[in-house]
């Protein structure tokens, strides 16, 4: 059954992203706003508003019952979860679909599996994918951890079995520093996930970050090749390129081949992205986790196969079996993401909510602004600083650099301060020019480039 009514879960420019979708296939779009959104770009823009709560997350894009309910008063057919929020709540997907509605994503018992780290890398180990060694499941307790540590040899990551977003993790180099992060993290994952477990995994110190974007139907699953993501902040992304540079042809076939040989044992319905370590001194790669949903960077992964994601988990949600197959999906030039945050780099990434006073989005060829902005808006400071994705795309990397330079110079956000400067640092840096990067070397260069700008 085709959707024809679909509710958007979520705020910001993934709201925008999916109300752009739904408009193209038909939708009658419902947008759910918390009172801190009320004048947002997502609400403008739709054909249908419901206020669900004040402006804390807890009280409106957190409080699902509100979200059902508006659903519920609404008519709609469907649900759109985005990213973040309840995106990856396995009883929140499952209480849309008790309403009789359809949750735009997996079902809520693929949630659970793959998006419990320990469950996850249980399920990938059953259908031959490489995991970073480490503990088979959640930990008991500290005796457990140091058993353990010592059996995979330090360093090691003390991680959260429960969500994601860099919280719950610590990097522990020898025993006498285990006690105090396994307590430090147990506490963090509790307070954000409200669930304290943990695991271990070795830790490789110069691992890149590449992770592979599937489409499932529920029976069959494509892949749409890889992301590298290596550019981190306190393990937050702040610039994704595909396809990743530092793979072979023969490494790239196996790992996108074990991302879809996981989605299908596990039954996938809708995008999903698979994360893996990859260690290019030996060419290994080991899965680490699964994002069930749409994920931040997927136009990088729409700019080199001309495929919009977002419109095909709608038409998966609306009954259609996958309409690509593997060879339908094929892998043109190259695609850079720089997100752009209200955040001031110079002054430690403070945040930096305000109204937005003057705004100019680049053009031009292979040149994309997937943004939540307008001139006189005003920048919340209750959620997430992300205002937008500065996507480009060009026949190769060395070409799409420099594009990525001009866009930046284009780009003009004024009131506020962004992290727009930070990445005309970057494009500039001969380590993001060569790709001579990993997932510890952003923080380890803004640490030199500080001292050098500070002198």
């Amino acid at each position: 059954m085709a959707i024809s009514r679909l509710l958007i879960a979520n705020r910001g420019e993934i709201a925008v992203r999916v109300q752009r979708a739904a408009r193209e296939l038909g939708m009658h779009t419902i947008q759910v706003h918390s009172a801190a959104d009320a004048d947002s770009l997502a609400v403008r823009m739709a054909d249908e508003t419901v206020n669900i709560g004040p402006p804390s997350a807890a009280k409106s894009y957190l409080n699902a019952a509100a979200i059902l309910d508006a659903a519920r008063k609404t008519g709609a057919e469907a649900v759109h979860p985005g990213y973040g929020f309840l995106s990856e709540n396995a009883a929140f997907a499952d209480a849309v679909e008790a309403m009789g509605l359809v949750f735009v994503g997996p079902r809520g018992d693929t949630i659970r599996t793959m998006g419990d780290k320990a469950a996850a890398r249980s399920a990938a180990q059953k259908a031959g994918v490489p995991v970073v060694p480490g503990s088979e499941g959640k930990v008991d307790d500290l005796a457990e951890a140091r058993r353990l540590a010592e059996a995979i040899s330090y360093p090691v990551m003390v991680k959260a079995s429960a969500g994601g977003g860099g919280r719950g993790i610590r990097v522990v180099d020898a025993p006498a520093a285990l006690e105090a992060a396994y307590d430090q993290a147990t506490a963090e994952a509790k307070a954000a996930f409200g669930d304290g477990g943990l695991y271990l995994e070795k830790f490789i110190p110069r691992a890149r970050h590449i992770e592979v974007q599937v489409l499932g139907d529920g029976v069959d699953a494509v892949h749409f090749y890889e992301r590298e993501c290596s550019l981190q902040r306190r393990r937050q992304k702040i610039w994704e390129e595909a396809p990743a540079i530092v793979l072979t042809p023969a490494i790239r076939e196996r790992l996108c081949n074990s991302a879809v040989a996981l989605a299908k044992s596990v039954g996938y319905r809708g995008a999903g992205t698979l994360e893996y370590l990859y260690d290019d001194q030996s060419g290994d790669f080991y899965f680490i986790e699964m994002n069930t949903r749409i994920q931040v960077e997927h136009p990088v992964t729409e700019m080199i196969t001309g495929v919009d994601l977002v419109r095909e988990m709608l038409r998966i949600a609306g009954g259609e079996p996958l309409r690509l197959t593997q060879n339908d999906i094929g892998l043109r030039g190259h695609a850079i993401e720089a997100r752009i945050n209200a955040e001031d780099p110079d002054r430690d990434f403070r945040p930096s909510p305000g109204v937005v006073t003057g705004l100019h989005i680049p053009g031009g060829p292979g040149t994309r602004f997937d943004t939540l902005l307008y001139a006189g808006y005003a920048v919340s400071p209750f959620y997430d600083s992300l205002l937008g994705k500065l996507i480009v795309w060009d026949h190769s990397r060395e070409s799409a650099l420099p594009r990525l330079r001009r866009a930046l110079d284009e780009l003009k956000i004024e009131g506020i301060a962004t992290t727009t400067s930070l990445h005309r640092r970057l494009v500039e840096a001969p380590d993001v020019a060569a790709g001579a990067f990993h997932t510890r070397w952003l923080e380890q260069w803004l640490a030199a480039d500080k001292a050098e700008r500070t002198r």
